[in-house]
Formats: C-alpha cells, structure tokens, sequence
C-alpha cells in the first residue's frame, strides 16, 4: 500500500484561512470569533470593578459623604479610562497601588487631620438636627388627653418603624421620618399589611430582647415638628403620644424647658447652654480651630500626665533599641566564633522568642508577673509578694523586660549577618597592630556594624515609639496614675495613651484631643527620623 507524499511547495505552503467571523481554534483557545480571551477577562474584572465602584459611590451619595462620593467618582473614571485605552501603560500597573495608597493612607491621615480640628468626641457626634431631637426626648411626658391606640411594629430596608390607625387611614414613620398616611384601613385595630413596610411578626419580638428594647426605645415623630410629640410603645401592641418639656425654637436657637422656664441657648462651642452654665448632655460637631492642640499645654489637669507619659515614650522607645541592640551584637560576636561548639542549635535558640507571637507573649509575662501566684515571685524571689504590675517604676522594668526579651533575637539576627560581612584583613590587621577585642570592637566591628544597621535601627525607634501592643496586651498601661484624665497610666505612651483619650476602651471619647495628639506624635517620629537619617550618612565615612 503506498502513502501519498506531499510535494516542497505544498509542505511549505500556509493553511487556508478561516472565513471573517468564522469561530477559531488557536493554540491553548486563545481567541474565540475574532474575540481575545485577554479582552474578555479584562472586561469582566473591569465589570466588577464598576459594579462595586458604583455601589460605593450610591452607598456615599445615600449618607450625604459628598467629599467620599467625589472621590469614588474620580477613581472609577480613572480606571475605566486607563484600563480601556492602550496608551499610559505604567498608569495600569500603579493605579491598584496609587488607590490604596489614597484610601488607607492619605484619606486616613486627611481625615484625622480634620478631627483634630473639631470637637467630635462623646456628646458630639452628630449634627444639630439630631442634637435637638436627642434633647426633646428626654424629659417626656405623656400628653394628656393622648388616646392609646393600636400599632403594629414594621420595618422598612433594615430600619424599624411604627404603623397605626388614624380616622380610617394607615400611617407609618420611623425615628427618622414622620408618621405619614400609606393607605386605607380595613380596619380599626392594629394594621397587618402596612404598604411599603413588612410587619414585624409578634413571635420575633418576643423572642428577641435586643429586637424588644429597640422597639421600647424607638421614638416615631408626628409630624415635621418637633414640638408635636412622638409615639411611643411600652408592650409592642399599643402607643401613646409622648412630648417633651423642652420646646425647640428654630428660628430662635433656643430649647426652653417648659417645666422652669431656663432657656437653653445654642453656642459656637456645639452644644445647647444656659445663662448659668448649664449645658444639655447631647451637642453637636463644630469646628473648634486649634482647640484641641492648646488643651494638651494648657489644660491643668492633663499637662503633668501626659508630660510622664511623654517623658516614659522617649525612655521606652530608646531603652528598647539599645537594649536589645547591645544584646544581639554581644551574642552575635561570641556565636560567629568558630572556637564555639553547637554554634547552629544555640542560635535557634536565641532566636526563638522572635518566632513567637507578642501578644501571647506579653499575657503570658502578665501572668509570670503577678504578685500573689506568678512564677517570677515564687522562683526567683523566694515567694515575696513584689507587686510588679502596681508599682509604677517595678511595672516599667517589667514591661521593658518582656520587650528586650522579644526584641533581641532580631538584632541578633541583623548583627550575626552585618559581623559576617565585616572584612577579616581588617580585624586581622588591627590584631597584628596589638590593638585588643574592646578597641576592635569600639574602632572597628561597631562602626562598620552601624553603617548596616543603622537605618534598621532608625525604623526600630519609629516602631518602638508606637507598640502599642506589648504595652496594652501587658498591663493596659497600668497603674493608673492619680487624678489623670482619661485613665492614664505610669506604662502608657503616646499611642496608647491616644487609645485612651478616644474612648475606645470604654472611657470618655474625644476623638477630636485624640487626633491632635496623634499628629503631634506623627510629626515628632518624623523629625526625629529624618534627623536620624542624616546623622547615618557620616557613619559610611568609615567604610
């Protein structure tokens, strides 16, 4: 049987090509009816991308955040711009980065900056709007003559609302807007289809005490005034009118309590006062201009602590660098000496409290630490009742300890690489010219160490200036220092020392001081390590 053998000219000679539109089939499916794959999922993340910019800028449309809106807009434009053109090719590579660069660094530090500059804090956190109606509230008094009539608990896209029966007419409102008619009643107890809200079901109420005291603190306006009352609901089955004694005056600025006549004045400060002094207990946000900045020198009561807890944050971020440092350099000279046996094994030793976590680490100190049954006291001192975490200079060395015990395997590490690297003609030649180990250490291993390290130690400084952690996870700052604000603590620093001033572990908030201090501490790390890095560029003379 014979094989028919193609021709040179016909070996050589292309296929035919498809027809125009015809369905390919390159290598690996790379095109599909004159579509690329490439173009394809270009699209589809480009797809997403939009889809989720654009729910973001409804989401910042729909809270009335104006400046984030903008900002939304501008980046989706952008991308959609770069990603769609073939021109400003490294714009596609930076842009992921630029944007995260913009949100979770310039936007945070922007927006800090802003606080900073205004009261927000605990008893201004919102607008006057809602200061009013957070002052109307309190005080309130049934209104006399008020028919209890039925209501049915609704809720409309995750907010809570009332529904009731008024002269053959179902009205629903919520503590945002006011009852308003939505249909006819078909009856005159409490509506069960309320159009446009879904009726909460009895059963989930009483099933839910979180759902029940939302329903009891729920306050549902008559009408666009505020000085018409409110409905309210003790049971979740029938409501009253409520009104307060305060009266609000737009026009006037001023809440008059009804009850004694006092009238409550609005001030440029954010809140409501009186010609006493009496403020009401709910303001509102204001700028207050470099308010916050002069509090934290002239405030009385807050100079003295926090010029301890300054003081202490120089002392802690220095200690906790040249301890550690001084540490790791010594250890890494006596290891990188040959003369030692098991050289390898008791370096991974070392460097083992660097692999552990340092917040297990710190609660774990916490409780070595403790007066009445921690191991520090039992073994090595005799089972003395040392009060380590109460003492305010005990409590310093203390957690100083556990930092230079999580720290130095670092500087070990960075040392031990920096000594190996060193030029042995040197150290040889200094050994010839009889200079000992201390001079070859003061005039040769430290310096060139240094030109290495230096910037390290530099970044070591920045972050000791703000660990926040071992401070926090080791004692809270603690022991309280007396009469401070705040809760200051003999161990705090300044960060966590901004911790307190926010609020956020349950304290007084004022974010407003906590965002002053937090740029005060920005720009001084700051100062200090561009200084710093000036300084290290006289250490490369020695090279």
């Amino acid at each position: 049987m014979s094989v028919p053998v193609e021709s040179p000219a016909e070996q050589a000679s292309p296929p035919p090509s498809p027809p125009r539109g015809a369905r390919t089939t390159e290598p690996h499916g790379r095109r599909w009816n004159g579509i690329g794959w490439g173009f394809l999922v270009k699209l589809a993340i480009l797809g997403v991308i939009n889809a989720f910019g654009l729910m973001g800028i409804f989401a910042a449309a729909q809270a009335q955040s104006w400046l984030i809106c903008g900002a939304a807009v501008v980046l989706l434009l952008a991308a959609d711009i770069i990603y769609f053109t073939k021109r400003a090719l490294p714009l596609k590579y930076l842009l992921p980065g630029l944007a995260f660069l913009l949100i979770f660094q310039v936007f945070i530090f922007g927006y800090t900056a802003y606080i900073a500059f205004t009261n927000y804090g605990a008893g201004h956190v919102g607008s006057q709007e809602q200061a009013v109606q957070a002052a109307l509230s309190q005080g309130e008094r049934r209104v006399e003559g008020s028919p209890t009539f039925p209501l049915a608990i609704v809720e409309q896209n995750g907010t809570l609302g009332f529904a009731i029966v008024e002269d053959g007419q179902i009205k629903a409102g919520s503590a945002e807007s006011p009852l308003q008619t939505v249909g006819p009643a078909s009856g005159t107890g409490a509506p069960t289809e309320v159009p446009g809200w879904n009726v909460v079901p009895r059963n989930d109420i009483i099933g839910d005490q979180t759902l029940q005291q939302e329903v009891v603190a729920l306050r549902v306006p008559v009408s666009d005034d505020p000085n018409a009352g409110s409905v309210r609901t003790n049971d979740g089955t029938s409501g009253s009118i409520y009104r307060s004694t305060l009266e609000w005056d737009a026009a006037a600025q001023t809440i008059t309590d009804t009850a004694n006549g006092t009238v409550y004045r609005a001030t440029d400060r954010g809140n409501f006062a009186s010609e006493d002094g009496t403020t009401l207990p709910t303001g509102w946000t204001v700028h207050v201009g470099f308010d916050n900045f002069l509090r934290l020198f002239t405030d009385s009561s807050m100079i003295q602590p926090l010029a301890m807890v300054t003081a202490w944050t120089f002392a802690w971020a220095l200690l906790s660098v040249i301890v550690p440092f001084a540490m790791g350099l010594v250890l890494a000279i006596i290891y990188n000496d040959e003369r030692v046996r098991g050289r390898k094994f008791l370096r991974t030793l070392f460097i083992l409290p660097y692999a552990f976590p340092a917040f297990m680490s710190a609660l774990l100190f916490r409780g070595m630490f403790n007066a009445e049954f921690g191991v520090i006291n039992d073994f090595f001192f005799g089972g003395a009742q040392i009060d380590w975490l109460g003492d305010p200079w005990l409590a310093r060395f203390a957690v100083l300890f556990v930092n230079v015990w999580l720290t130095y395997p670092y500087y070990f590490l960075v040392c031990t690489g920096a000594i190996q690297a060193l030029p042995s003609d040197a150290l040889e030649a200094a050994s010839i010219d009889g200079a000992g180990r201390f001079r070859q250490l003061r005039s040769i291993i430290l310096p060139l160490v240094l030109v290495a390290t230096a910037p390290l130690l530099i970044s070591s400084f920045a972050f000791s200036f703000n660990n926040f952690t071992i401070i926090y996870m080791f004692n809270d700052g603690g022991p309280a220092i007396p009469g401070a604000p705040y809760a200051l603590g003999a161990t705090d620093i300044l960060i966590s020392a901004i911790w307190d001033i926010s609020g956020v572990n349950g304290g007084k908030a004022d974010y407003g001081l906590a965002s002053a201090l937090s740029i005060l501490v920005f720009i001084v790390v700051g100062l200090i390590s561009a200084l710093a890095f000036r300084q290290t560029k006289k250490l490369e003379e020695y090279q």
